[in-house]
């Protein structure tokens, strides 16, 4: 593990109980927005196109199911 990670660890600690529900809000905030922007980036380079590409043909072959 990195210093700096090692450094966040530590302060994490120390927060107080409130201070760690604000944190874990925030950080599933941000643990989200990164995520969904990945998301984004994939599917606008086309990493995506296979994968759609296979749900499609499953479904067409009757190997999916309505949710």
């Amino acid at each position: 593990m990195s210093k700096a990670l090692e450094e966040i660890e530590r302060d994490i600690k120390k927060l107080s109980p409130k201070q760690l529900k604000e944190f874990r809000t925030w950080y599933a905030a941000f643990d989200s927005d990164v995520w969904d922007k990945q998301i984004e980036a994939d599917a606008n380079g086309g990493k995506l196109q296979a994968l759609a590409a296979s749900a499609l043909r499953d479904h067409k072959a009757g190997r999916s199911k309505e949710l």
